[in-house]
């Protein structure tokens, strides 16, 4: 089985480019997970005929949202964090928005294993949001995992919006307490890592040179100057299923390119 994930910067940009369709012919992914759709479903037209599509669209008019395409059907779709998740943190209002009418998380149930698509929250330039991502996002986030993990395992992918390691961006030094590689956010991954979330990509690939996002500046993208924020990372359990992870930066259309695992399953 192939999952794919996505974050593809507006979903009528991607198709508009002619790109989409071309990936799935490509690489005939069995489950897609898509990040930042910033549209409803009727705003344009795309066939898949392969496909059971599901939307999470942001209640904000293009803003955020997530998606799964998926050629078998799930036993179950749940669009953002339970109500009980939520409201166990401060900021319980804040993060409902976030999973909810942000269109923030997705999560399907498949015999075997859930599957979670995740756009996490953006700390901001000035950091404002910083507070709400370390104390309440990720937590909220890793206890909602490893409650679905007390069912079946969890495989969990996406834009994270973290670097984990100095190996995960080109320039660590002068990103060092900025956004997407603050100690509070590289923690916040840390403690995934620690509660038994394999980041699939490290079972196969290591050192740096690895990236799944390209500022618009400065060329950055021809000059492989990214920063790997987008993960699938897989309960424990899966650990020996998972048979590759690759990131595919051959496929454009988005800031972002897709990252991905076979799992056998």
């Amino acid at each position: 089985m192939k999952i794919f994930s996505w974050n593809v910067n507006g979903i009528r940009a991607v198709l508009k480019k002619g790109v989409f369709q071309p990936f799935l012919a490509e690489y005939k992914p069995d489950i897609v997970c898509l990040q930042e759709t910033k549209a409803e479903r009727g705003q344009f037209e795309i066939e898949l005929p392969d496909y059971r599509e599901y939307w999470n669209s942001a209640v904000k008019k293009g803003y955020s949202g997530t998606a799964i395409f998926s050629k078998q059907e799930p036993l179950s779709v749940v669009n953002g964090f339970p109500d009980d998740f939520a409201k166990r943190y401060a900021f319980a209002d804040e993060l409902q928005r976030d999973s909810a009418e942000e269109g923030r998380v997705m999560t399907a149930e498949f015999k075997k294993f859930y599957v979670v698509t995740v756009y996490t929250p953006n700390a901001k330039e000035d950091l404002s949001r910083l507070d709400l991502r370390f104390k309440h996002w990720d937590p909220a986030f890793l206890a909602y995992c490893r409650q679905l993990e007390k069912s079946k395992p969890v495989v969990f992918c996406g834009d994270l919006n973290v670097a984990h390691t100095e190996l995960d961006l080109a320039n660590p030094k002068p990103n060092r307490g900025k956004k997407g590689f603050t100690d509070e956010e590289r923690a916040g991954f840390q403690n995934m890592v620690d509660a038994g979330f394999v980041d699939t990509f490290r079972l196969f690939t290591q050192g740096n040179g690895h990236y799944s996002w390209w500022s618009h500046f400065a060329n950055s993208r021809a000059r492989n100057i990214g920063w790997r924020i987008d993960y699938v990372l897989v309960s424990n359990q899966l650990r020996n299923a998972v048979k590759s992870a690759e990131i595919h930066p051959s496929v454009l259309g988005s800031d972002h390119c897709p990252v991905s695992i076979t799992l056998d399953a």
